[in-house]
Order: structure tokens, then C-alpha cells, then sequence
């Protein structure tokens, strides 16, 4: 980890997280200069910048370079620390998050949580405080789905109800399901660990969406809020957050790492109802 100063000055136009959720995208297909990507580059250690080498083709390394300098960079707006001086360790089952030995250096950090989503052309970063969550975010054209990937991940009610689905219409209803249960399996820190045939989603009315969890997995329904977005024509984006005592604020920007950022107003096409 590289040294956090004793005296950090707050950064330019810093930001507070509130009790809610901050949802950062960029567009890392769009971003092309070279100077930009070097400073990118510059913000990561040792061991990201090896990595990064690691991927074959340019859009992947592109795509890992631009995530790992958004992550750092995007924290920088919620503590005064320089985004080169975050230091990251990772759970069990390979969720990652802010490094211990960070945290007792740098308390303002404590409770900071975030997750990350990424697909071809887009990232997704989830930003909140002292609240589980887990965000999936997915090109809707970049991969043919069937019934048969349904039967082997999705539960018997997802499966009779996308069965029931015209053919024109599965495509979109299977990535419904999906950006939801990936969401929620992100929120709960464990990956596929987790069944995706121990929980199910209903959708009771166009705008609602609705999860039921089956007994082993330990959870219960009451405790997670839900939200699906497009944040264009061609990404559908699931959040899952811990609801506390009210449902959170969501609250979306666009940005470029290290560059500019903008708010971006996006309506819910689906969200948890209370009842």
C-alpha cells in the first residue's frame, strides 16, 4: 500500500456519501486519449498495472485499466485521500473491497461500501455507506439466450413464467431476471456460492418487482429494495440494496476517471414496493 500522507487536504469538489446510493457510469469505449490513460495508469499499483497485461485483447485491457482508475477515482470523491493511496483486499469468495489497514488509518473511510459491474462499452460503480449492495449491469445484444440457460440458473417460477413469454420477448424478459439475481447474489458478498434457483423474482405490476428466498439461503424478503434501469438502448442495469428503515435515494452520474462527471436523471423502469 503506498504511504497516506499525515496531512491530507481535502480534494477538489469532494464529496460526502449520504444515507443513500450513488451510482457511477462511464462509457469506457468512448474514452481514447492517450495521456488520459496513462493517468490512469499512474493512479495504480504495482500489481494492477502488471495485470493489466494479463488480457489479450485491447477492449479488455482498456476496459480493466479504465475500472481500476474509476474505482480509486470515484472513492476519492467521498475522503480526502489521493486515489493512488487506496489499498484493496478482497473477501472469500472474491468480493473486493476497502483494505483493513486502510481503514484504521483513514477512518473517514469506514462504512464506505461499493460495487462494481462491468460489460462491453460500460461500468458500473455503486457507491453507499454502511449498507450492503450489489449492482450487475449487461449488453442486451451481445449474447443469444435460451430456455435451456434458464432451466439450468433461474427457479422453477422464472423459468414458466419467461416459458410463457412470445419468442420476440425472451431475450429482454431473461436479462430481467438476470441483472436482478446477479445483483442480489453481488449484495450478499458470495458469489455463486449462492444457488440462483434458492431465490425467485416476480414481477406484480409493469413497474414492480418482487423476491422470494427459500428458507436455506438464510435471508428474508423484508430485507432488500430493488431497482432495474436502462441507462441506454442497449444495457440493462439491476441495483440491490439493504433497505434500513426507509428505501434509499438513488442518485446516478456519469463520469470519466480522473476527468469530468455529470448527474444524470434516469427513471426506475422496475422497483421494490413495500407490501
Amino acid at each position: 500500500m503506498m504511504p497516506v500522507p499525515a496531512d491530507i487536504d481535502p480534494l477538489p469538489g469532494s464529496v460526502v456519501a449520504c444515507g443513500g446510493i450513488d451510482v457511477w457510469l462511464t462509457r469506457y469505449d468512448q474514452i481514447d486519449d492517450p495521456r488520459l490513460l496513462d493517468r490512469m495508469r499512474a493512479v495504480l499499483d504495482d500489481e494492477e498495472r502488471a495485470h493489466e497485461h494479463v488480457f489479450h485483447f485491447a477492449d479488455d485491457r482498456k476496459r480493466y485499466l479504465v475500472t481500476r482508475a474509476m474505482v480509486r477515482s470515484v472513492l476519492s470523491r467521498y475522503v480526502a485521500l489521493p486515489p493512488e493511496a487506496w489499498d484493496f483486499t478482497k473477501n472469500e469468495y472474491g468480493r473486493p473491497a476497502i483494505a483493513t489497514t486502510l481503514l484504521d488509518l483513514v477512518p473517514e473511510a469506514r462504512g464506505l461500501v461499493f460495487n462494481l459491474s462491468h460489460t462491453r462499452g460500460l461500468i458500473a460503480l455503486a457507491i453507499a455507506r454502511n449498507r450492503a449492495l450489489g449492482v450487475d449491469v449487461e449488453h442486451l445484444s451481445l449474447r443469444e439466450v435460451s430456455l435451456g440457460i434458464a432451466h439450468r440458473f433461474f427457479s422453477p417460477i422464472e423459468v414458466s413464467d419467461l416459458a410463457r413469454e412470445p419468442d420476440h420477448a425472451q431475450q429482454a424478459r431473461f436479462f430481467e431476471y438476470w441483472t436482478f439475481k446477479e445483483s442480489y447474489i453481488k449484495a450478499r458478498g458470495m458469489g455463486l456460492s449462492l444457488p440462483l434457483d434458492g431465490f425467485s423474482f416476480e414481477f406484480p405490476h409493469p413497474d414492480a418487482v418482487r423476491i422470494r428466498i427459500e428458507p436455506q439461503l438464510r435471508d428474508h424478503d423484508e430485507r432488500w429494495s430493488f431497482w432495474q434501469y436502462r441507462p441506454s438502448a442497449e444495457y440493462l442495469m439491476a441495483l440491490c440494496a439493504e433497505r434500513g428503515d426507509t428505501p434509499p435515494a438513488i442518485a446516478m452520474r456519469r463520469c470519466v476517471p480522473l476527468g469530468v462527471e455529470s448527474p444524470v436523471t434516469m427513471p426506475a423502469l422496475r422497483r421494490s414496493h413495500r407490501g
